[in-house]
């Protein structure tokens, strides 16, 4: 027996077309769009903490408002 893991969408389908029947281009694509979505959300809210984080453990430890000030 082999089993399948079949991802549920919320998109659009296919009138007659079953879950099952979809291939694994399908499934890989949906996927790799569904990734490539929740990356972009980490990238974009976790970028500036980042740099704070490794500004704040280097070498001569500034202030926080050093950090975040433009001058």
């Amino acid at each position: 027996m082999s089993s399948r893991i079949t991802l549920k969408t919320k998109g659009k389908t296919v009138k007659g077309a079953k879950d099952s029947e979809k291939s694994r281009a399908d499934c890989l694509k949906e996927w790799s769009t569904w990734a490539m979505k929740k990356a972009k959300v980490i990238t974009h809210y976790g970028f500036i903490p980042l740099v704070i984080i490794i500004g704040m453990n280097s070498d001569p430890k500034p202030q926080l408002y050093q950090l975040l000030s433009p001058v």
